[in-house]
Formats: C-alpha cells, structure tokens, sequence
C-alpha cells in the first residue's frame, strides 16, 4: 500500500513540478513583420480593446501607432499625419497618450523641440471614435523649458501638464473643454534640472499622489499632497555620493509597500564606474548601495552616461513575478570594445553588509545570452506583450548608417509557479454611460496607487504596492497598468487597495478595498464617483496559468491512474468470484452423484 501511495505521489508530481527558469524568445517578426524600426515612446489601449498598443515615432516627425491585433504580425501600424502640422525642421522629442479633455477617449499630446537648447513646444491631437482628430489639434500657447510631467494636478482625474516655463517659474495648465488655462503651481522658486525625473507618486503611503521633483545641484524635493495641496516638506540629501546622476524612479523595491526611491549614478566624470543607490523615505537623510559590482570575469562594464534626449535611466518590472521589481538597463564595456548592451538586474536578498538595512540588492545576469545577442542596444524596457501578466521586453539598437532604431521583442519564457494580479485603473469620469456610447478603457490615467497584501506560502504577511503612470517625460516608458507579482502563493489576495488623488479642500482620502481577489487575475477599476469609494465597481479578468493547466492535467491523470487500478481489482474480484462459484458448483454435483450412486446401490 505505502508503495502505491508513493507511485501516486510521484506520477502528481511529474505533471506539476516546474522549475524556475528563464529564457527568451525572439518574436520580432511575430509581433512586427518588416515594420521593426523607429522609436518606441509610449504605451496605451488607442483604441479601447483592451489590448496595449504602442506609439512609435519615426524618422523623428513622425507617429506611428501599432494597434494590437490578433493574427500576425500581432501590432500592425497606422501612421498619424501629425508631420504636416508640425513647423518644419521640427523634431518629436516625445509622445504622451491620455484624456486631456475629460471626455473618455485617448488623446495624444506631442512634444517639439527646433534643436536641442530650444524650448519645448506641446502639441494636443483629440481623439475621435478611436481615431485622432489631425485637423482639429491646439498647441499650447506657453513653452515650457524641459518636457512636462503630465499629472492630475487639481484631483479631478483628467491629466494637467506641469513643467517650468521660465527659469524660475513653475506653471500648471488644464484643458478642460479644450482651452488652455494656466496657473502657478508652486508657492516657491525652483530651478529644475534638464533632463528632469519628476514623478507624480504616493511617497507617504496615504494613497494620494505627492510630488517629487529633480533640481539643479542635483538636489531633490518632495511636495506632499496634504487634503489635495502640494506642501514642501523634507529635502532629500543635497548631493548623492556621485559626479553624475541619472533620472530618478520610485518602486516598492524591498516589498514593505512603500515606494523607494532608485537612483543610478556614474562615480567618476568619465563614467568608468558605476552604482544604483537607493533612499527610502522614512530614512531620506541615507543613500544605500543596491548595485556597485559591475565587473565580470575580466571585464567592466559602466553606464551609459546619457544625453539630454536619451538620459541614463532604469526601466523597471517583475519579470518573473517575485513580488519584488527587477530592471532592464543599458551598459557599456569599459574595458576594451565600448560595446552597448541591455542586461537585466534581478532584485535579490542582499549578500553584503553596504545593502543590510534595505535587505534586497540588484545583481546583473551575466549570461543572458538572448540580450547578448542585440548588439549596440540603446534603450531596454518590459512590455506584457500577450496580455498574459508576464513581462516580456523590447530592445532599441542602433544599426550604422540608419536614423531610426531598430526594434527587438522578446518573449518571456519563464516558468515557475508564481502568480500575479494586474491592475489598471481607469478616469472614472463614466461607468457605463458615458457620452456617444465611449468605451472608457484607453484613457492612460496618472496617479493611482495600488497596494496589497496577503499572507505568503509560508504564513508571512506579504506587501507590494506601485504607482500608475508616475513619469511621463524623457522615455520614462511606463505602461498604463500594474503588474504584481505574487511569487508562488495560489491564495487568494487578502486585501487589494485603490487610491486615486483628491481635489483641494478635501480631507477624505479616496481608497477602496476589495478583498479575496483570485490569483493570475486582471482587475480594471472603474472609480465612479470619485469622492464615492464605496460606489467604485472593479470588472475581473482570469488569466490561467500554466501551473492551472499542469494541475488539471495531474488531477485527471491520478484520478485516471485510480480508476485503472480500481478496474484492475473489480476484474480481479470478478474472476475470482467467477472461480468460485464454478468450484462450488462442481462440489455440488458430485456430491449428487455420490448420493445417487449410494441409493442405488
């Protein structure tokens, strides 16, 4: 019997055992056919199918927008005429898609630049029935002197653009009804550094987007929304242990379900060595080293140093859906060729005593030979390209000769069970009535926070939170929704919390909870009303897993396997009673003939 127990465990086991494992898999010409080349600036549903697109500039005055389809190539492009209105000799410095005028349909706003010390021009292209509107586009009468962060700067969940229009002067402006209204937006002077990393996100865990801004020095500001207004508080160190500084971005990197603070650095003018220092913001006075070892075998490597179109920055996701964020970033090598190469960083418990107090590190996966392959990379973020809740990725190099990029997907073949929820939120401006029949679905809202927590497979509370569309400016290539990973925990979510900003004057934060959430699940929240937590609705997608199908395939083959052996016995029974009944028989009619044969006699 013990034998057959293990026979049983062994067969269930075969089927749902999986190993971590991570490869890559090439799928450019899947996804793009020939159409593989330009800039890739941003991401967002164009045309409400719920499936991302992606917006591509080209021969740096053109947009092309990959709308996702579902027979290959799997993005097919529509080139956006927006060349014919732009002055001449102007170049695209940047794309940022979302609903400007509050009326539920995707617009696309445009930045310019004449030549790189110019100012920055702001374009707006409406959107109409999942189209853009060409001939009826607003450019704003202000330039501003960096690209601007979009932002919902006054709560009313329509997208506000923030920057400096002078050297000392921070503005706001609405488009509400599509007129431009300017007001100042903070109530003291600042000199904002170029290329800037300004963020709209949660930095104190109440669920309301704060402020943080890079200045000149470098120095950095937080500005605290306090019942819906920007207030100055603590400052973070004047200078980080660097001679040159990369952009700043936020992730809840040590899993406690506040957003850290990353920044990548250069520690020498020529950028021949490099480090990732993270401040976390109950500890802002300390900079902690989470990546300083960039040499392997013998070979360094180094950051790229940047350049104000391109700055040195880190793309961030969970790419194998840990619950802790890894990165994708570009390094040089320092040592003999200078060759580029994306590489990808894995968030790892910490192994040395510099990392000790944030208790996670970033260590490079060296032999990624799939990233390797990509020569003279530029650019390198994480994209769900299936809609399946794993992050794949998409590699910019740059070919000799060409002015536009080349464009490299790759899908992500981990395997392992782990599990994850996606979460977008959505403007709320409508639910199910919005105006002209809309689908409200691709709208690439700002300012969300999303956090939850549960209890892992070992009984350990388990916390991760994300902001939604922080950054906009400079190829922050952020995509309009959460992915957290939840490791190998198939329970249900105890807890997932929504937090969008408030308008001011209002005290009440506006957070919702829902609870028993099913892991491999999407979840668009629909916060309508705003100020209505309790009325918000969230609709619920299920994603299956490999490990789901595994399962089944286990569960059916040991419920096959026993009924195989149960067969086996009954027939066994079967025959044996058969046996019987024939000896039974042939016993009786002996002793008949026995007693005949005596009455006879």
């Amino acid at each position: 019997m013990r034998i057959f127990r293990l026979n049983i465990l062994a067969f269930f086991l075969l089927f749902v055992v999986q190993y971590n494992t991570f490869a890559l898999q090439d799928v450019t010409t899947d996804l793009f056919g020939a159409e593989n080349y330009g800039t890739v600036a941003a991401f967002g549903d164009f045309n409400s199918d719920k499936q991302t697109d992606i917006f591509i500039i080209r021969k740096q005055s053109e947009l092309v927008i990959f709308l996702a389809d579902s027979k290959t190539p799997y993005f097919k492009p529509k080139v956006q005429k927006i060349k014919d209105v732009l002055p001449s000799d102007t170049i695209v410095t940047s794309v940022v898609p979302g609903d400007y005028d509050g009326d539920s349909q995707m617009d696309v706003l445009v930045t310019t630049q004449i030549k790189p010390e110019a100012p920055t021009s702001v374009f707006i292209f409406w959107g109409n029935n999942q189209t853009l509107d060409i001939g009826g586009w607003l450019r704003l009468n202000k330039n501003f002197t960096d690209q601007p962060l979009v932002m919902d700067f006054n709560g009313d969940m329509i997208p506000d653009i923030f920057g400096m229009t002078n050297k000392l002067s921070t503005e706001v402006c609405y488009l509400t009804n599509r007129i431009p209204m300017w007001q100042n937006a903070l109530s003291s002077p600042l000199s904002m550094r170029i290329p800037h990393s300004n963020a709209f996100i949660d930095l104190n865990k109440d669920f309301t987007a704060d402020l943080f801004l890079t200045t000149e020095g470098p120095n950095f500001e937080t500005w605290i929304s306090k019942d819906g207004n920007f207030t100055k508080a603590d400052v973070m160190p004047a200078e980080p242990p660097a001679s040159f500084v990369g952009q700043s971005s936020f992730v809840d990197f040590d899993g406690d379900g506040y957003q850290d603070h990353l920044l990548p650095v250069c520690l020498d003018k020529s950028c021949q060595n490099s480090a990732i220092y993270l401040a976390k913001p109950s500890q802002s006075e300390k900079w902690v080293p989470v990546l300083s070892d960039f040499k392997w075998r013998e070979t360094v490597w180094s950051f790229v140093p940047g350049k104000p179109s391109q700055p040195l920055a880190l793309h961030l996701g969970d790419y194998n859906l840990d619950g802790f964020p890894d990165a994708l970033v570009i390094l040089r090598n320092t040592s003999s060729s200078g060759q580029q190469q994306a590489f990808l960083l894995e968030n790892v418990p910490c192994n040395n005593a510099s990392c000790k107090s944030v208790g996670r590190m970033f260590r490079i996966h060296w032999d990624q030979s799939d990233l390797g392959a990509i020569q003279n990379a530029i650019m390198a973020t994480f994209f769900d390209i299936y809609e399946d809740g794993i992050l794949d990725m998409l590699v910019l190099s740059q070919a000799a000769g060409k002015n536009d990029s080349i464009i490299h997907a790759l899908k992500n073949n981990f395997e392992a069970d782990a599990y994850f929820v996606k979460v977008m939120v959505l403007s709320g401006l409508c639910s199910n009535d919005c105006p002209e029949d809309v689908k409200p679905f691709g709208v690439n809202q700002p300012g969300p926070y999303v956090m939850y927590t549960t209890v892992d497979s070992n009984g350990y509370l388990k916390n991760a939170s994300a902001g939604q569309l922080s950054q906009s400016a400079h190829f922050s290539l952020q995509l309009p929704y959460t992915v957290l990973g939840l490791g190998r925990s198939a329970n249900f979510l105890d807890h997932l919390f929504v937090g969008i900003p408030r308008q001011p004057g209002e005290t009440d934060i506006r957070k919702q909870e829902w609870t028993a959430i099913i892991p491999n699940s999407q979840l668009i929240v629909i916060p309508f009303p705003h100020n209505k937590p309790r009325s918000w609705s969230a609709k619920l997608y299920l994603t299956p897993s490999n490990s789901v199908l595994l399962t089944a395939i286990a569960l059916i083959g040991v419920c096959v396997f026993i009924l195989v052996i149960i067969g086996i016995l009954h027939w066994q029974e079967k025959v044996r009673t058969h046996t019987r009944v024939h000896t039974c028989i042939g016993v009786v009619n002996t002793g008949l003939f026995l007693m005949i044969y005596c009455f006879k006699v």
